[in-house]
């Protein structure tokens, strides 16, 4: 049977770091194709289960969070320290990214003269949204690749960070209320809630892909970040099988003869896979762990730098793309994570 996640999450010993990088990894090469031919050019993937490396790489990312988010929160059992927590994981390196962006990759490619582009003021709304995140991000800056095959967004994947901001605080809100009340209405009340909020946002999220009543990513997020959090809340009554693993394997891998079948599996077995790879492949992966955590780096840079690479070499093929965009993210990315 294997044993509970519960037995493996008391070790930080496990692959997150790994996984987070490949899937920080995925999203560039997914960037590739549109940033180098065009906005209606998706990778490979699409064309067999209409989702892309870059979608199933933010859905790992919510997924994780969920989970580990979670953990901290309870972990820390103080709101304050929860918080400072999370602004110090997303903010300064997010500051720096976005001084990166204005004062450096615009600067060099506007085509507007110096002082045009610095006082114009949406060069002040995209430092100003972007480093607070609290009203969405904005893309564009004042005459920056205006001649991309992509144009003029200078940071696309900003996108999922003020979400992942709605989720720490949706989660803060709902785990305090409940631990609250649970000294009357019992000791479950907490794990009720969660299992029910996890059943119902999958739910919700599989009945949009088929009746399309919102265009929102918040339902797929949402439910993404949720699950990875009702699985820390359960950790002690799931098992992580190497038998279930390579079952769900199979079931998922025969869905792709359909896509909307492969749509309800995948949203299903998603969290399962995950959390299995998190903790069970050991040995010399685990080395990865030596190095850092340069996910989150790597995800901020990219698309500015990928943009750059577009504009500096035109026609630029999604190969030379991965390759030179994948050397100077992971650079900056280093500086990031050690400075």
């Amino acid at each position: 049977m294997g044993a509970t996640l519960s037995t493996y999450a008391t070790n930080r010993d496990n692959n997150f770091n790994l996984i987070r990088f490949i899937a920080a990894a995925l999203v560039l090469y997914s960037h590739s194709y549109p940033l180098s031919m065009g906005p209606n050019v998706n990778d490979p993937l699409a064309t067999l289960i209409d989702m892309t490396w870059g979608g199933i790489a933010v859905d790992v990312f919510f997924i994780t969070s969920g989970f580990l988010i979670t953990y901290s929160f309870f972990s820390r059992n103080n709101i304050i320290a929860f918080i400072w927590a999370r602004i110090l994981r997303i903010y300064p390196a997010l500051f720096l990214a976005i001084i990166f962006c204005v004062f450096v990759v615009g600067l060099f490619f506007t085509t507007n003269t110096i002082s045009d582009y610095l006082f114009d003021p949406q060069t002040f709304k995209f430092f100003r949204r972007n480093v607070t995140l609290f009203s969405g991000v904005k893309y564009e800056l004042p005459g920056v690749f205006t001649d991309n095959p992509y144009m003029k967004a200078v940071n696309g994947s900003l996108w999922t960070l003020p979400y992942e901001i709605k989720m720490y605080t949706y989660l803060a809100i709902i785990a305090s209320l409940f631990l609250y009340v649970q000294r009357w209405l019992g000791k479950n009340t907490l794990k009720i809630t969660f299992l029910s909020i996890a059943i119902i946002s999958v739910a919700t999220h599989i009945a949009n892909h088929f009746l399309s009543f919102s265009e929102d990513e918040f339902i797929r997020l949402f439910a993404m970040f949720f699950i990875g959090a009702a699985f820390y809340i359960f950790r002690n009554h799931i098992f992580i099988s190497s038998s279930i693993f390579l079952i769900i394997l199979l079931v998922l891998s025969l869905s792709v003869m359909n896509k909307d079948l492969f749509f309800v599996v995948y949203s299903i077995s998603i969290p399962y896979l995950v959390f299995y790879i998190a903790y069970v492949p050991a040995g010399k992966i685990r080395e990865y762990n030596r190095i850092g955590d340069y996910s989150y780096g790597m995800y901020i840079y990219a698309f500015p730098v990928q943009q750059s690479v577009a504009a500096i070499l035109a026609g630029v093929s999604v190969a030379w793309m991965v390759v030179i965009s994948f050397g100077i993210t992971l650079l900056l990315a280093l500086l990031s994570w050690h400075l």
